[in-house]
């Protein structure tokens, strides 16, 4: 047995004498030790009107583990070893992870029409080089796919110029969907007919009603893990000239967001381009980027 296992197996030995019963709803102290917790590690606000959905979320941990209480939880994922063996493991259930095929489908037509003829015609900031993109709160993939296709049959039409797509999440689990790159046929149905048939592969006999990302679109997507809030910067050297960060930060709070814009905007290229979702804004967050469009902003040249 691995060492993790080892260790798995060690604290559940440490909780099983206690008899399993259920732990009710989180107390508002134990809500209150959680939610500053959950702020500190990933910067995601939680009000009091989501202690429920976050005892739901916390206790399929509590299952997985065999802990009787919140308390002894808490004990154990903010000690070191806990931090090192479960911490991602509650970050995976806590953050919410919605995304579709083309959602806000006007942002990939402005991409496609007004973006990326600007970048990389003559004289555009990507016209002699890579055009690099990162979809920030990537979730399950359907994002960065979507981004892919866009770009795949722009550079297609312009018979010139290539692009690598960087996709990050805080959520490891939603991560490992995105690089299996297998959907539901539920799933793809925003994705126009045209690309479907392009792009997606169909399952056959076990495989049946399940597609995947053909391998020429998933070759040039990277997919990693990144906690947005952590550090001065993202530890990145490669600048940015589009960066898709949407319905993201409505889960922090202002100052986070403040400081979270601050670091994109250094990630971004001079002249590149920022979409956040269409239900946010920058005021009095980030006024040095210039609105362009709805939810578009670009960095000034």
């Amino acid at each position: 047995m691995s060492g993790h296992g080892q260790g798995l197996m060690q604290m559940k030995k440490d909780f099983s004498p206690k008899k399993e019963r259920p732990v009710g709803g989180l107390s508002d102290n134990e809500f209150r030790r959680f939610s500053d917790f959950i702020y500190q590690q990933a910067g995601i606000s939680l009000p009091r009107a989501k202690r429920t959905m976050l005892s739901v979320r916390l206790n399929k941990r509590l299952k997985a583990l065999g802990i009787p209480t919140y308390r002894e939880y808490f004990d154990y994922v903010t000690s070191r070893r806990g931090q090192k063996e479960e911490l991602v493991q509650m970050i995976n259930v806590v953050s919410t992870n919605k995304t579709d095929f083309f959602r806000e489908e006007k942002h990939f037509n402005f991409l496609s029409s007004e973006v990326l003829p600007k970048l990389c015609s003559g004289g555009g900031v990507a016209s002699d080089r890579n055009l690099n993109v990162w979809s920030a709160g990537c979730s399950s993939g359907e994002e960065p796919y979507t981004l892919a296709m866009v770009l795949e049959d722009f550079f297609e039409k312009k018979k010139a110029g290539s692009y690598t797509v960087l996709a990050t999440d805080i959520s490891t689990r939603v991560l490992s969907i995105a690089e299996k790159a297998v959907y539901p046929d539920e799933v793809i149905k925003p994705v126009p007919q045209k690309l479907k048939q392009k792009y997606l592969m169909r399952g056959k006999g076990k495989q049946a009603g399940y597609v995947r990302v053909v391998p020429e679109l998933r070759k040039p997507v990277t997919f990693k893990r990144l906690n947005l809030i952590e550090g001065r910067n993202f530890g990145m050297k490669k600048m940015m000239d589009v960066i898709f960060c949407r319905n993201v930060i409505i889960y922090f709070d202002r100052p986070t967001q403040i400081r979270l814009f601050e670091k994109f905007y250094h990630q971004l290229t001079p002249g590149g381009y920022l979409f956040i979702g269409h239900s946010e804004t920058l005021h009095g967050i980030n006024d040095r980027f210039v609105p362009v469009s709805v939810a578009v902003y670009m960095k000034p040249a």
